[in-house]
């Protein structure tokens, strides 16, 4: 299947191309390399590429590919907070955009990198299944719901979106975040010797690595129709609904010598929720989750050790998505709207 991958030169693209590369299909890449030098380890290897922002994706860009993956998007809540009509035009608008593009292309399979934080404020004792009462509470989890919502009604006898809705991803990638949560708390615990912690530790969080992720959308890319069209999975596995306090407790034992530490005054995040992922177990009985919280903390804490990662460097803009963007708007790199300023400008400036 040829197949092309927004956003490929992300945190969760970097590592599935090259499964997608691996399983057999034929992958190239889309994206406007926000983060191209924003790399732990080796680069992930070379593939086509259309250097191409989503808000400009044109039919032309997308003819002869059989399925769009499209990971793309400003994946971040503090961005969101910052400015969170980037948030919309990016994650929804231009999503939407896409997919209509894709269609017209003749591309029968969307495959859309959707969102848990989308159940946001459920709180209670209830275990969310993919029918749940949607409750976002940040801009990014309104555009991930406002999308679905769009995407869903384009579907047809001959145009297939799949709503794969991630769990929080964490684990190692050539081009790692250090914003998400439990790759933040190896992170802290490797350069300081502190595990931070600024809830209560009470919320509840599902989180999936993003092998598994990837491993996912490879299954649903080749699922029959019936059995995906215009459907929404949770994506992740019961046995990775944690506390945020158990994922402390994960990495202190995984990083010698390491004490948690809760902030002062710290209370309970109105973002916390329990997903149910036995839709996807059901439907794509071919997807079998390889990772847990103890592997992924093993694996990150590893190649930090490998890379002797500082504290400079862990809170810098290569790891922390946030810091890149202000990083890239102060140096006249990127105009007000998240478009890149073009380099005689930047010089003339």
């Amino acid at each position: 299947m040829r197949v092309v991958v927004t956003g490929h030169n992300g945190y969760i693209g970097s590592v599935m191309v090259s499964l997608l590369r691996a399983a057999g299909h034929e992958v190239a890449g889309l994206d406007t390399f926000y983060f191209e030098d924003c790399v732990l380890g080796e680069e992930t290897a070379s593939i086509p590429v259309i250097r191409r922002d989503i808000r400009d994706v044109t039919v032309e860009d997308l003819i002869g590919f059989d399925a769009v993956v499209h990971l793309a998007a400003l994946c971040n809540d503090p961005l969101g907070d910052l400015n969170a009509d980037w948030t919309f035009d990016i994650n929804h608008r231009a999503s939407v955009h896409l997919a209509r593009v894709a269609k017209d292309a003749g591309i029968q399979r969307f495959l859309y990198a959707s969102s848990c934080s989308m159940y946001g404020a459920a709180g209670g004792d209830d275990i969310l299944t993919e029918e749940a009462p949607l409750r976002p509470i940040t801009p990014y989890a309104v555009s991930k719901v406002r999308t679905e919502e769009d995407v869903s009604k384009l579907a047809d006898g001959s145009f297939s979106p799949i709503f794969m809705r991630n769990a929080t991803a964490y684990g190692l990638s050539p081009r790692l975040r250090a914003d998400v949560v439990l790759n933040n708390l190896v992170c802290w615990a490797h350069t300081t010797g502190r595990i931070r912690i600024m809830s209560d530790g009470t919320p509840w969080r599902p989180i999936v690595h993003i092998q598994d992720i990837s491993r996912a959308f490879a299954v649903a890319l080749v699922a029959p129709r019936s059995a995906i069209h215009n459907e929404a999975f949770n994506i992740g596995s019961n046995e990775e609904n944690y506390q945020v306090s158990e994922l402390a407790e994960i990495v202190r034992s995984t990083v010698p010598g390491c004490t948690v530490d809760y902030a002062a005054g710290g209370g309970p995040d109105p973002r916390s929720y329990r997903v149910d992922f036995g839709k996807l177990n059901r439907t794509l009985p071919d997807f079998k989750p390889q990772w847990n919280a103890s592997f992924g903390a093993k694996e990150l804490y590893s190649a930090l050790q490998e890379v002797n990662l500082t504290l400079e460097e862990f809170q810098g803009r290569k790891y922390i998505r946030l810091t890149q963007f202000k990083h890239l708007l102060d140096n006249g790199r990127l105009d007000g709207t998240l478009r890149w300023v073009a380099e005689q400008e930047v010089a003339r400036g």
